[in-house]
């Protein structure tokens, strides 16, 4: 299984007021990211590829700290562990003892999880438009405005005023798809959830 694949989305959650509850997908995220400045949430996730090949799954839980503060757990089918702490990008892999490091700012900056930790300025880093009503969401629709970023597209679905679904589709044909559950909106999140000191005796790799 190639644990890389598993760590392309990142992934979102986007939702706010029942009064939003007939709102637009585009409506609902504009308004999430102006009210919503942390969650909490568990995570299951499903990334295909064209070749028709298995599907890889994966869950666990993530939560966020605007701006660009997250953290996700991997619990299964392996446990991994991403964290960005405002400054860095740290991703550890358990079974390896192995750390990466990369500068949060060149990591997220037009990538899905600007969507979730980024700062209020989406329209900076993506193309937005609503995406219409399928599967009974609402969905709404980024593209990144650089061509240097490794997805195409990310749909990012609502059930009245819940974030249910997002869908990734990088720049390998491969589509991640997301769905939340539990979800806290704007929970006490303690400063230590978003700090990582590698362990004794990992490899550090990157910045």
């Amino acid at each position: 299984m190639n644990k890389a694949i598993l760590f392309k989305s990142a992934a979102a959650l986007l939702a706010w007021a029942v009064s939003l509850a007939h709102a637009s997908g585009l409506e609902r995220l504009k308004s999430f990211v102006d009210n919503t400045h942390g969650a909490r949430a568990d995570f299951s996730q499903v990334v295909s590829s064209k070749s028709g090949r298995k599907p890889l799954a994966a869950g666990g839980t993530m939560m966020f700290q605007r701006p660009g503060k997250f953290r996700w757990v991997y619990e299964k089918p392996y446990q991994q562990l991403i964290i960005g702490d405002g400054e860095k990008l740290w991703i550890y892999d358990r079974d390896l003892n192995q750390v990466t490091v990369k500068s949060l700012p060149a990591a997220i900056g037009s990538s899905p999880a600007a969507l979730l930790a980024g700062d209020n300025a989406l329209e900076k880093n993506f193309n937005l438009k609503d995406g219409g009503a399928a599967d009974g969401l609402e969905w709404v629709e980024a593209t990144p405005k650089t061509a240097e970023a490794s997805f195409e597209s990310v749909r990012i679905g609502f059930a009245g005023d819940t974030l249910k679904a997002m869908e990734l589709r990088d720049t390998f044909g491969q589509v991640t798809v997301l769905t939340f559950s539990r979800f806290e909106r704007n929970p006490p999140l303690a400063a230590h959830l978003f700090r990582f000191a590698p362990p004794k005796g990992a490899d550090v790799i990157g910045d």
